[in-house]
């Protein structure tokens, strides 16, 4: 019988973007900069805005000098262990609109993936001690910047609150979030409000 082969977790190192794609032992003319201006400059992108929706939440905790994991069971973990998910919607897309988008953010519990052993829990389960919800709330499609921190407001909310809600456990729609979080939060409070919903998570 054949050994069964032992493939594990790669950890990726951070990248400058000088880094040159190289053929028969030379450099291929292009850089690893080259692929993320092609792959990644529409930032109104509903996938590459809520990756920079991490990023944006990551910088306000001085998380965003590391690298982002694509499989953890949340997105983001402080230095005390508190679990941040961030979720990202916008009014205005990418495509030709009629009207500007809903604004319903997707919530439902999970199973947690570990990408060390590749094993799915058997729990199903909210995975987050606390939920920030990125809403570009820009409406001008001419003038929106998803880098311009002022176009944007954040829903910060515990996942006891979450748990607790009699209707969908699936999705939340921007009317009952308010009702959680009445006022949204700018870009310089963000830290302090995460660190103050935090503190009431379960097991803290």
């Amino acid at each position: 019988m054949s050994t069964p082969l032992t493939l594990p977790l790669i950890t990726a190192c951070r990248k400058t973007g000088l880094e040159c794609f190289q053929t028969e032992g030379a450099a291929a003319g292009f850089s690893l900069l080259d692929f993320w201006q092609w792959s990644v400059s529409d930032l109104v992108s509903n996938a590459t805005r809520g990756i920079l929706a991490e990023y944006i939440v990551a910088r306000a905790l001085g998380l965003g000098t590391g690298i982002r994991s694509e499989w953890d069971a949340f997105d983001l973990r402080t230095p005390s262990g508190l679990k941040i998910e961030v979720k990202s919607a916008a009014y205005l897309q990418s495509w030709f609109q009629k009207n500007f988008s809903p604004i319903v953010f997707v919530i439902p519990p999970t199973r947690a993936f570990d990408a060390a052993t590749n094993v799915l829990s058997a729990e199903s389960k909210r995975q987050a001690d606390v939920y920030v919800f990125a809403l570009l709330s820009h409406r001008d499609k001419e003038t929106v910047d998803p880098m311009n921190l002022d176009q944007w407001e954040f829903y910060v909310v515990g996942v006891s609150a979450l748990n607790a809600r009699q209707r969908s456990q699936h999705s939340i729609t921007l009317k009952s979030l308010q009702l959680l979080c009445p006022v949204p939060f700018r870009f310089a409070g963000l830290a302090a409000a995460i660190s103050r919903v935090g503190r009431d998570a379960p097991g803290r």
